[in-house]
């Protein structure tokens, strides 16, 4: 489990003026709830967030969150970025309790090299980047490793076939792709049929643009 310790400041004025001096000034706006606990508006030292989120479990890290005299356990529940700079622009908190299961997103890592797949000119198509699990706080895995050494041509690793740690369970269908081995051929259709599905949505468009003329000279 990884833990670490941040100090909220209370009290802060809200709206996008406000917000915005905030980030000016280095600190980051949010908002912690959960647990019957109202709403409380506050914000955290942009560095310091940084650094208690840039542990192995990253923004899955249990930050217990001083906020006046008390400190609650937390999970960030959702962490907006500007869409440009990549900046943390706003974050929630959410207080949990360690004894409890929630869910959360876990980055799944690929592990080994799919030599046979290589050798035959194929592909790994890494279909799904995150795996949502139903878990305690104590026990949020890092990440979920997916060994794909021994993959040929026409392998598909499904969520139902990931090893996941104990105490951890996958909230996604278990027929989820994670890792499909797709082969030249495959990937030259699918790019091919992509293809063809863009451009019958251009000939559609086309033809409703020039019906249009049409209805109006019959008004």
């Amino acid at each position: 489990m990884s833990e670490s310790t941040l100090v909220a400041e209370t009290g802060r004025p809200t709206g996008s003026r406000a917000s915005g001096r905030l980030r000016a000034a280095g600190k980051i706006p949010g908002v912690l709830y959960g647990h019957g606990l109202a709403p409380v508006p506050l914000a955290v030292d942009r560095r310091q967030l940084r650094h208690a989120l840039s542990g192995p479990a990253g923004v899955n890290a249990v930050v217990r969150l001083k906020v006046g005299a008390d400190t609650h356990p937390t999970v960030v529940k959702d962490l907006q970025r500007d869409p440009v700079r990549r900046t943390v622009t706003h974050i929630d908190f959410i207080v949990v309790r360690m004894d409890e299961q929630i869910t959360v997103d876990v980055p799944i890592v690929l592990e080994g090299e799919a030599r046979q797949v290589l050798a035959d000119d194929g592909m790994l198509e890494h279909s799904l980047q995150t795996l949502s699990v139903i878990t305690t706080p104590a026990e949020i895995p890092t990440h979920i490793t997916v060994d794909v050494s021994g993959l040929s041509i026409g392998d598909v690793v499904r969520v139902g076939d990931l090893v996941l740690p104990s105490g951890v369970s996958a909230a996604a269908d278990p027929d989820t792709a994670v890792v499909v081995a797709a082969g030249a051929g495959a990937l030259e259709v699918a790019e091919a049929e992509e293809a063809e599905g863009e451009g019958a949505e251009g000939e559609a468009a086309e033809g409703e643009a020039g019906e249009a003329p049409a209805a109006d000279a019959s008004e």
